[in-house]
């Protein structure tokens, strides 16, 4: 496969649907057709998750209702398969918890005409300063 010249506004579109879904606790489950039975690799805060099963267990057990999002940056590049490398880059504020900077990375396999997730990485941006 080549370079998909279309990764800017493939990763951008993607970005938004991902979070279109995620912060809307009733559509949460709708992530599941996003990510590979098999395939797909999670590290959700150094969990390491496999497969849409583990994944959707980990992200349908969240407890949290509301969340408020600011997207600073998408960066994407493609990649030599065909697929695209996103990285994201915000801040996020659940409930009433104070709002966190986070990254997210995700890697999207091409299969047929559309994409899956292949590895998703998350993680807040807290540091410990002792």
């Amino acid at each position: 496969m080549a370079l998909n010249p279309a990764y800017e506004a493939i990763g951008k579109g993607f970005v938004s649907q991902y979070y279109a879904f995620f912060d809307d606790p009733n559509e949460r489950s709708k992530l599941a057709n996003l990510y590979n039975q098999e395939t797909s690799f999670m590290t959700f805060e150094g969990m390491q998750l496999q497969g849409a099963l583990k994944i959707m267990e980990k992200l349908t057990a969240l407890t949290f209702q509301k969340i408020n999002r600011i997207i600073t940056s998408v960066d994407s590049q493609p990649m030599f398969d065909g697929g695209v490398l996103i990285s994201v880059l915000g801040r996020l504020q659940t409930d009433e918890d104070p709002p966190h900077a986070y990254s997210q990375t995700f890697v999207l396999k091409p299969v047929g005409t559309s994409f899956y997730i292949q590895h998703d990485i998350f993680r807040l941006a807290l540091h410990d300063s002792l």
